[in-house]
């Protein structure tokens, strides 16, 4: 028995080790190489740029044609966050697999299910100008002109960049802001619920994190009619992680045929954004109406091949996606997924069935000829021109120009649906009248252009909450069909409540506003606060004792407050819950378990709110005023000693202005600094501490504004091949 064991032992080890020996000769033989370096470099010869870094490490870049400012505004972002740029051109190739692991696996399914790629190249040429083609493809030749010149850096098989993964990253990207992500994985992963809701719980699928962070943003604008000076100001403050696929980078562009522009900008976009020009500018906001249709397929009980359209079987559209996942070193793997599409559009197999599925940027490729014209429009007429070309699936705009003019946009690809249907819920898919075939046009998208208020905004919630009340658009105007959200924030009603309510807005009050630290008395916050305060305590000391905390407390987040670590983080479970559409904990079970954990950390129920949000980079560690759905927004997460350092909120914060004689002064303040990676710089976290301290500083958008604060200026490309 002890041979034949030892017999059957060797004989497993045996084919272990030739498996092993088999992966890993695969992975020798298959590996991708690098690229040859030579004509990368030798193209960036073509570009004539110059790159100015002010004291703050902020590119200024300068080039005679827009092609030049392209090429270097994607050398520029790749010196300070490559690896970023690298992973996200990796995860739109649907590569990322085999870079993260199995986590990122997903994602390189739905670039594949999606039909990114087959929309590339059968719409790169067609659908594109050419000046934006070139554009693309001058920003890809920064990107690897720099790749060459740091071959370290570089993952084999990621160059060349081209034009047409720019393009493919926007397709891939924009859908998500509405959340088309997690509905393709609810579909796949079969929760739908009783009443066929979809749920938005789950990881984003771009860039996979282990912790999702939320995403949101606040916007204002105000017409000289609401100024106390007669200027026009607007607020640019995006919500996003601090870092990864879309986190803000600042850059000024400046070329001799008109582009010129100052804000945010994206790894891997060669556009700004949002920020402004020298006449105009808009801040986006995320945006999450309807815009995705289920359709429940009826498979033919013979070949489930086949799905009922009409009255007729049909064949699916069917291909194999292979998907290479990293294991270890050297060690990988293939999977094969089958990709089937209907008439309806890509379909998902789930252990309720089969599904297919219709959304808003369903095969465009458009994104980027609509950013390229944004920054350059001149005034409302050209910047209304670019909106009308309806290629960006989702995202509210708020503008404001020098000459006053102030708008607020519901944008969105709102699907051209019939009359009739339960839209929000699963539709049948055996009926093609109810695959929808175009967009609701422009002029019909919710909108308001100088109302009487002389102020617009938006904080994530309903268009129809957008001004005062009597400026603001009336539900009835629109029908049920388009799916417009009608929920409110605390950061939406508190916008109300400051900028709102001042009719006569000076500079100082416009930013303090943007820095209020309160929950509204009608938020869900202080609806939870009471629901616990309503509870009765009884013989049990410490519930009372916490109970008169949140009695006591005036629902703010600054950094000295004793009440908001009990509120805020009893709250913010139960809140956030509800926004994704899970089953929220009970508000009591919360606080208890927050009382818990600040008596294990901070031994107390009331500890000082800035010793335990903080606010952490490099060498900086602060407390931070601000919180979860607050104006001033910091997400911050548990950490080892029980504090919850900011991640992500506030990122680039832009306050514009053109005065009453239509001169522009513009401020901004990013959390750490224009290097993103490299703990050497000393732009890794120098803004840091202005961040914190709720300060800003100048953008110095104009030549004659910079000169005198160029610390650092030198020519990529142009040096190295004359």
């Amino acid at each position: 028995m002890l041979r034949i064991a030892k017999t059957a032992f060797f004989g497993i080890f045996a084919v272990a080790f030739v498996t092993l020996a088999v992966i890993l000769a695969r992975g020798v033989l298959e590996a991708p190489q690098p690229a040859d370096p030579a004509p990368l470099i030798a193209r960036a010869g073509a570009y004539d740029v110059t790159i100015h870094r002010d004291e703050w490490g902020v590119p200024h870049i300068y080039g005679p044609r827009d092609v030049d400012v392209a090429f270097g505004i994607g050398y520029a972002h790749s010196e300070d966050d490559f690896a970023t740029i690298q992973e996200v051109l990796i995860a739109t190739r649907g590569q990322l697999a085999a870079v993260k692991g199995e986590r990122a696996a997903v994602t390189d399914y739905l670039v594949n299910l999606m039909g990114i790629w087959e929309t590339v190249e059968a719409r790169y040429e067609s659908d594109l100008s050419p000046e934006v083609r070139a554009v693309i493809e001058a920003y890809a030749d920064g990107v690897n002109y720099y790749a060459a010149l740091h071959p370290e850096n570089v993952i084999a098989g990621s160059l060349p960049v081209t034009g047409r993964d720019i393009a493919a990253g926007f397709m891939f990207k924009t859908p998500f802001f509405y959340g088309l992500d997690k509905t393709l994985i609810a579909v796949f992963e079969g929760r739908i619920g009783d009443s066929e809701g979809l749920s938005k719980e789950g990881v984003d699928a771009f860039l996979p994190a282990k912790t999702p962070l939320p995403v949101g943003s606040n916007a204002v604008a105000v017409s000289p009619a609401r100024s106390a000076d007669g200027a026009t100001r607007l607020l640019v403050n995006s919500h996003q992680p601090f870092t990864g696929p879309v986190a803000w980078y600042e850059a000024v562009l400046r070329s001799d045929e008109g582009w010129h522009v100052a804000g945010g900008f994206f790894p891997g976009s060669p556009f700004m954004l949002h920020g402004h020009n020298a006449n105009l500018g808009w801040a986006n906001t995320v945006n999450e109406p309807d815009l995705v249709d289920i359709y429940r397929l009826t498979l033919n009980p013979d070949n489930d091949n086949q799905y009922m359209l009409d009255g007729e079987w049909r064949d699916f559209e069917r291909r194999t996606a292979t998907i290479r996942v990293d294991l270890w070193g050297p060690f990988w793997w293939t999977v094969e997924r089958e990709v089937l599409r209907s008439e309806h559009g890509p379909v998902l197999r789930s252990p309720n069935g089969a599904y297919a599925v219709r959304y808003a940027g369903l095969g465009e490729i458009r994104q980027v000829e609509q950013y390229f014209a944004l920054d350059k429009a001149q005034n409302l007429a050209e910047w209304i021109e670019a909106m009308k070309l309806q290629a960006l699936p989702s995202i509210n705009y708020i503008y404001a120009d020098r000459q006053g003019n102030i708008a607020y946009v519901y944008n969105a690809q709102f699907p051209d649906r019939k009359e009739g249907p339960d839209w929000s819920g699963i539709l049948p898919g055996d009926d093609s009248s109810l695959i929808w075939r175009d967009y609701v046009p422009f002029d019909l998208v919710p909108k308001l252009y100088n109302p009487n208020s002389g102020f617009v905004y938006n904080a994530n919630n309903t268009p129809f909450r957008a001004s005062a009340a009597n400026d603001n658009l009336k539900p009835d105007a629109f029908p049920a069909r388009m799916g417009i959200q009608t929920d409110m924030t605390n950061r939406a009603m508190r916008l109300e409540e400051t900028y709102g309510a001042d009719r006569s807005i000076k500079r100082e009050a416009f930013h303090a506003y943007k820095y209020d630290l309160a929950y509204s008395e009608d938020s869900r916050v202080a609806e939870i606060v009471a629901e616990l305060l309503a509870l009765d305590a009884e013989d049990d000391a410490e519930l009372a004792e916490a109970q008169e905390i949140l009695r006591a407390w005036d629902r703010r987040t600054d950094i000295a407050n004793r009440g908001a670590a009990l509120a805020v983080r009893t709250a913010e479970p139960v809140v956030t819950a509800e926004i994704r559409g899970e089953t929220p904990p009970e508000a009591v079970t919360k606080l208890r378990e927050t009382m818990s954990y600040l008596k294990t950390h901070f031994g107390r129920l009331d500890p000082e709110w800035g010793t335990v949000n903080r606010f952490r980079r490099g060498p900086v560690d602060l407390p931070v005023d601000g919180g979860p759905d607050i104006l001033r927004a910091i997400y911050g997460f548990p950490v080892e000693d029980g504090t919850f350092t900011a991640r992500g909120g506030d990122t680039l914060i832009m306050f514009v202005e053109w005065d009453r004689a239509g001169r522009l002064r513009s401020e901004s303040i990013h959390p750490f600094g224009s290097a993103t990676l490299d703990r050497n710089s000393p732009h890794y976290a120098d803004q840091s501490p202005l961040f914190v301290g709720m300060e800003t500083k100048p953008v110095r958008f104009t030549p004659e504004e910079l000169e005198g604060h160029v610390k650092e200026s030198y020519r990529p490309g142009a040096r190295a091949a004359r």
